[in-house]
This record gives C-alpha cells, sequence and structure tokens, in this order.
C-alpha cells in the first residue's frame, strides 16, 4: 500500500461526510480517553459524524499525520478541514463554538 492510496482513502473519508473524526477505536468503544472526550463532545451537540477507526488502517495513520500536519490523535474534521485534536475539541465545545460550527456544516439532528 502506497501513502498515494492512503491519501486517497483519507480524502474519500472527508468526501463522505461533512464532520469525520479520525480516532482510536469507536465512539461507543474508544480506546483512549482523548478519543473518548472528542466523541463525547460530538455527541452532546447531537451532531451526526462519521468515525474512522485508526487502529484498523495503520498506512492511513501514518499518511494522516503528514496530510494533517497534525502528530496525534484524535483528529476532527468539518468540511475536510482539520479542526483539531481533543483539547480544542473540548475547548470548542464548553464555549459553544463546536454546536455552532457543526450547525453550519448542517450536522446535527
Amino acid at each position: 500500500m502506497s501513502e498515494t492510496e492512503a491519501i486517497q482513502r483519507i480524502k474519500a473519508h472527508l468526501e463522505s461526510s461533512p464532520v469525520v473524526l479520525f480516532m482510536k477505536g469507536t465512539p461507543d468503544f474508544p480506546q483512549c480517553g482523548f478519543s473518548a472526550q472528542t466523541a463525547a463532545a460530538l455527541k452532546a451537540c447531537n451532531a451526526t459524524f462519521k468515525h474512522v477507526n485508526i487502529f484498523e488502517d495503520p498506512e492511513l495513520r501514518e499518511a494522516l499525520k503528514a496530510f494533517s500536519n497534525w502528530p496525534t490523535f484524535p483528529q476532527l474534521y468539518v468540511n475536510g478541514e482539520l479542526v483539531g485534536g481533543c483539547d480544542i475539541t473540548v475547548e470548542m465545545f464548553r464555549s459553544g463554538e463546536l454546536k455552532q460550527v457543526l450547525e453550519e456544516a448542517g450536522a446535527t439532528g
């Protein structure tokens, strides 16, 4: 598997949903505290989002670090743009900005 193919898979994920969370595990069974907090913030906003378990695709995980220029996970994207990781997402949730960004993306129910 080439890095180019992994980048194409990343782009396909980003095009498939307005909100995509690349995380460790799944929203129901997160495999790290940061992924759990980020998924919980999205759920608290009643967001509809796609998740990608990076443990299921090691090539994608490595390519994503270069693609986003962000070394850690989770990584939250809205409308194909990197929002950030756990700290940024939780801070945005606390300020109300996350809900606003999600509403603008049409990702809240």
